[in-house]
């Protein structure tokens, strides 16, 4: 009989562990209604007109006021492993100087680039020195003036 009840309690641990692992799917940005979307028309529609029909844009650049992006995405992930996009819609809507729409672009998870950084050293211009060097290469440049400093040093 306790050899059986180890074999259940084993099995319904070894269930609610697996359920455990299921996929994690979270939602997140702003989805316009594609028939919105469609009635946007280049050099007719103002950022007031694009507004009322979609709403405030999820982003908009801080010092230019001219490109609008509406962002949405999907993304996954396996417990505690890093979650993946799997579906990203951006809607950039762009105006020129009067204000009215120029460019409608969508981009997709397609469009998305992976940068991969060099190295973990920023590149800088100058002198590549050890320590020592660094230590001992100050000694003998500052002369000794003999007086006391002048304003404007």
């Amino acid at each position: 009989m306790k050899h059986f009840l180890t074999k259940i309690t084993f099995i319904l641990l070894m269930i609610i562990s697996v359920s455990a692992c299921s996929s994690i799917k979270q939602y997140r940005g702003y989805v316009p209604d594609e028939k919105m979307i469609s009635a946007i028309r280049v050099e007719i529609d103002t950022k007031e007109s694009v507004e009322e029909m979609l709403g405030h844009p999820t982003m908009k650049p801080t010092f230019d006021d001219k490109n609008w992006y509406y962002y949405s995405k999907k993304t996954e992930r396996w417990a505690f492993l890093r979650e993946k996009v799997t579906e990203m819609n951006i809607l950039a809507i762009s105006f020129d100087d009067d204000n009215y729409v120029s460019k409608i672009k969508h981009y997709t998870v397609d469009d998305n680039k992976t940068i991969h950084p060099m190295s973990k050293k920023t590149p800088t211009h100058g002198k590549d020195e050890n320590f020592i060097a660094e230590l001992f290469g100050n000694i003998g440049r500052f002369g000794a003036a003999g007086g006391r400093p002048e304003a404007g040093n």
